[in-house]
Parts: C-alpha cells; structure tokens; sequence
C-alpha cells in the first residue's frame, strides 16, 4: 500500500477553448458530423448528462471531494476530447492547444500534490505537433493526449498514427519522456452506429483497436521503442483479438511491415483498466503483463465508473498485482514519489 491510488483517466472542460472556437468556420459542419455519427438520441441525453457533470469537470473543491469519496489520492487530469477540434486551421489549432496545455496546467497547480495533467496537440496538423507538446511539458504537464486519427487539413489524407508526417512528434515524445494519451474522439463507421449509443459502446473500443493496430503494423513501434503510450478503455478491442494479428503478420508478407508479432508489442505499451468486466481486465492483464495496466476511472463521465476500486477489486487479482494496477504502475510511469 505505499503507492497512491492514482486514476489516470480523468477529464476536465475548458470553457475557454470553446470560446475560442465560435463563430469559426467549421464548427458548424463538425457538429453536424457528430450529430450524423452518434444519432439524435444519443446527443439528447449527452446534453444533460455532461451538464449535470459540469462541476466536477471544472471545479478543483468538487473533484477533490469525488476523489476523497472513491478513494482516489491521485488523478491525470486530461482535456475533455471534445477540446480536440481536429476542424480547425493551423492558426486557430495552435491557440486550441495552447489554451488546452495552459488551463489544465491551472486546474492542476491548484492542487499540485493530487493532480497532474496533459494537454493537448493538433493531430490534423502534424508540421505543429513537436512545438506543442514542447508547450505542453514546459507548463509541467505530463504529456500530452491524442485522437485515433484526424481528418487531413485542405482535403488532404487522413492522418492516421502511422503517418509519416508524425514521426518528428512520436521522436520527441520518445526523448523527452513525454505520456502520449490515446484517447478517441468519434468513429468514422458514421451512420451504421447511430442508435442505440453504439458510437460509443462498440466505436471507441474499435478506434483504439485500429489506431493500436496503425502503430504497431506500421513499424512506429520499432522505431520508436522507448516512447510512452497510454491506451484508454483498455486498449479496446485489440489486447483480447491479439491473436488475429498475430496469424496476419505470420501468414501474409503485405502485414509485415513490423519486426516480430504484434502482440509482443503490447507489454511495452500501457493500458488503462476501464473495460467494464472482470473478466476483460483479467484477460489483458494475461495478455500485457501486470506492469502495463493503471487505473482509470474516465472521471466523471456516465461511461466510465465512479467507483475504479470496486472495479479493480471485482477482476479478483494478486495482492501484488492489484496495487501494480491501483497506483504502484501509474507512480513508476509518471516517475511520482
């Protein structure tokens, strides 16, 4: 028990990101893009939800209370990923993250001994990637957090984490130590997901599956082999379907593009533990070893949990894996007393 209980899955809104964004073309079109992709039912009941939420979003007094009452010492506290506004220009972009990696970095200085957090940058823009995230850790944040692909800006292609245009940001990741979230934002099987809240429930953990898949098929992971990546909701789909992987790179030479099987990559990523089920949580566990999974709650929001614990308790590990999971993974990660 000498680790804090850390929850590295907690979100904050910034009012003033959103401010930024008005009026701007663009946003207009973006928001008619997620009403197509979640469905008029889903955005009538995401509404009040997040209203209802607004406190704890952004009020220091009211997430240290929530912490107190899960349990919680430590939270990694991340813009909420409607910040990401992957729409945007370079210009506005620019000011999108900076404002991102300057309000988080307040929020947390007001409690500095429980929060620590990310910020954010332009993944459409991968030419600003670099500077941002320098941004980013010089306001003492941890690192920065992502999307699993990002619309290309000016009708070009889609920036996927394998893009080449990327590698100067994952080189200084690498360098600098910097945690790289992945957290997606939306899924581009648009209407077939429109009820039933299927664009969240199957289409985030299909998105980690495919941005996962991007990176370690792609050979990023080879060439980067020290950077640091967190994958939210348990890396979806990908850490219990390994095996599939596994028969592609082995029978095909078009899925050979990395050096060993793509599982093998897994134990040298890190995976959040919010996927619901103990018996998910035991299976990746067996799949990426102990040392990879850190608790995560997505604090506050309806489709994460708010008591992580209970969660972590109910998957019935090893005294020494639990406390691996419930903080003791997440100190080492984020080199925390």
């Amino acid at each position: 028990m000498t680790a804090p209980t850390i929850d590295v899955h907690a979100h904050l809104l910034l009012p003033e990101i959103e401010a930024a964004v008005a009026g701007h073309p663009g946003l207009a079109e973006a928001r008619d893009l997620d009403a197509r992709r979640n469905g008029q039912a889903a955005l009538a009941v995401n509404g009040p939800m997040v209203g209802a939420r607004v406190p704890k979003l952004t009020d220091v007094a009211v997430r240290l209370a929530a912490m107190d009452e899960a349990g919680v010492d430590m939270q990694l506290v991340s813009p909420s990923p409607n910040h990401y506004h992957y729409w945007a220009d370079a210009r506005l972009a620019d000011s999108i993250c900076r404002l991102a990696n300057e309000g988080t970095a307040a929020h947390c200085a007001k409690a500095p001994d429980r929060l620590h957090g990310l910020g954010l940058v332009p993944l459409q823009h991968p030419e600003l990637a670099v500077a941002l995230l320098d941004h980013a850790l010089d306001q003492g944040l941890r690192g920065v957090e992502i999307s699993s692909h990002a619309p290309g800006p000016g009708g070009t292609p889609e920036v996927e984490l394998s893009d080449p245009r990327l590698a100067p940001f994952w080189a200084r990741a690498e360098e600098t130590g910097a945690l790289v979230f992945l957290h997606p934002f939306g899924c581009t099987l648009d209407e077939r997901l429109d009820r039933w809240y299927l664009s969240n429930t199957v289409g985030q953990p299909t998105e980690n599956a495919v941005a996962l898949s991007h990176l370690i098929f792609s050979g990023a992971l080879d060439r980067h082999p020290g950077l640091k990546l967190l994958a939210a909701h348990g890396g979806g789909y990908l850490p219990t379907h390994i095996g599939r992987s596994d028969h592609a790179w082995r029978a095909r030479p078009d899925a050979r593009a990395c050096s060993r099987e793509p599982s093998s990559y897994l134990k040298h990523l890190y995976f959040d533990s919010l996927v619901h089920d103990p018996h998910v949580l035991r299976e990746l566990i067996h799949v990426v070893g102990a040392d990879r999974v850190l608790l995560g709650s997505d604090f506050p929001f309806d489709m994460g949990t708010d008591d992580p614990l209970a969660a972590l308790r109910s998957a019935g590990l090893p005294d020494h894996d639990f406390h691996a999971v419930r903080g003791g993974n997440a100190a080492a990660l984020l080199n925390l007393a």
